[in-house]
């Protein structure tokens, strides 16, 4: 297997990754180890699609790995969450999310979306140039979240700084200082999440924690722990992924001749924003566990081998899209692997897809003469992709 080594926090990987992707796809195919991660990688769209789909790989090791002391109440909070189980317990918490986080409850917040954006529009500066992922980007998915949730709009911002800091954990630049944040921002999280589950209990309403507590699948229901992670999860994947999606969205519209044009036009809407999610998308990286022999594309798995899943490198497969690093929404439409696929398939994905469909058209509609005012540079925050900035006139 072709050996390579690429820091993920050294700048020039940080602001264009997918050079490093597409040489290790050139020249290995299907797999490479990445020596940074000692771990091999999946670069081609059909590996990663295989693996992603394949009930022998899942997210959880065989044996549990050791936790140090300090970290015991980050993991303590994702030893509930789904998106780190497998098999039955992975199932059931799916399952009775979704009979609360249904395609309806999520349909019908459409109108409350275009007001939201709308609203954030109007508080745009009158002149000079401004952020805009703070202004639009960051207010849409995390207002949005809150309101499906229930949880007071005004915890927005703690709500982020709380998120930002769990998700560090996942980060190439963690260190002890960020696991320590992170251990404070998990603390923080639980006591008010377990206060006001309790809250809403007692004084029940129409929002989604409502829904949650009572839904039930088989006689079976959510603990209150589980319950709980649940919506610290849906919190931060339900807007943490989607602020980088959207500004990586508008980065793109921005900068490629003919793309907000696409946007615009009802007939090619959907595919230019599955453009700009297949292009760049808001996260690269994703690791299953090998739970028994396996053997793929040449490579043999033993039980309890970490495999790295690269879910960008697969959206830039030239096996799957012709000229795959253009931006290009008249393209034969074909399935992308930004929100997963299989099992795992990211439960927030019709939420995203509505909130960057229905926010986007409104921003550039409003603001015919949107420009960047500087140039954009990504974050230092792999595996996730996203800007440290957006600087735009209107």
């Amino acid at each position: 297997m072709l050996s390579l080594s690429q820091s993920a926090t050294d700048p020039a990987f940080v602001q264009d990754p997918y050079r490093f992707y597409a040489q290790a796809r050139t020249e290995a195919g299907d797999f490479f180890f990445w020596q940074d991660y000692a771990l091999p990688m999946a670069v081609s769209y059909r590996a990663v699609n295989t693996l992603l789909r394949d009930r022998r790989f899942g997210r959880a090791p065989l044996t549990p790995r050791a936790v140090p002391d300090h970290l015991a109440p980050f993991y303590a909070v994702e030893a509930h969450s789904m998106l780190e189980l497998d098999g039955q317990r992975h199932a059931r918490l799916r399952a009775l999310t979704l009979r609360a986080f249904t395609s309806r409850r999520i349909a019908h917040l459409a109108p409350e979306i275009a007001a939201l954006a709308h609203a954030l529009i109007d508080a745009f500066p009158a002149s000079g140039p401004f952020d805009l992922i703070p202004a639009f980007a960051q207010k849409v998915p995390i207002i949005v979240i809150c309101r499906l949730l229930g949880v007071p709009e005004d915890m927005a911002d703690q709500l982020l700084d709380w998120s930002h800091a769990m998700v560090a954990m996942y980060q190439a630049r963690r260190d002890r200082a960020l696991e320590e944040r992170a251990v404070a921002a998990t603390q923080g999280f639980v006591a008010f999440m377990r206060a006001y589950v309790e809250k809403r209990r007692a004084r029940p309403a129409d929002d989604l924690i409502i829904e949650l507590i009572a839904a039930e699948e088989a006689g079976e229901k959510l603990s209150t722990d589980e319950l709980i992670t649940t919506c610290i999860l849906l919190l931060n994947a339900g807007h943490e992924a989607t602020v980088h999606a959207m500004a990586n969205a508008v980065k793109l519209l921005l900068e490629v001749p003919g793309a907000r044009a696409a946007l615009l036009a009802p007939e090619t809407r959907e595919a230019a924003l599955e453009e700009t999610l297949r292009l760049d998308p808001p996260l690269h990286l994703f690791t299953r566990f090998s739970h028994e022999e396996a053997e793929l594309f040449g490579h043999r798995f033993a039980p309890g081998d970490e495999v790295g899943l690269l879910l960008a490198a697969a959206n830039r497969d030239p096996a799957r899209w012709q000229a795959p690093d253009r931006f290009d929404p008249t393209r034969p439409q074909r399935s992308h692997l930004s929100f997963g696929a299989g099992a795992h398939f990211c439960i927030g994905a019709p939420l995203a897809r509505l909130e960057l469909a229905t926010a986007l058209p409104i921003l550039l509609e409003r603001c015919p003469a949107l420009a960047l005012a500087a140039p954009s540079e990504y974050a230092n925050l792999y595996h996730f992709h996203g800007l440290g900035r957006l600087m735009v006139t209107c």
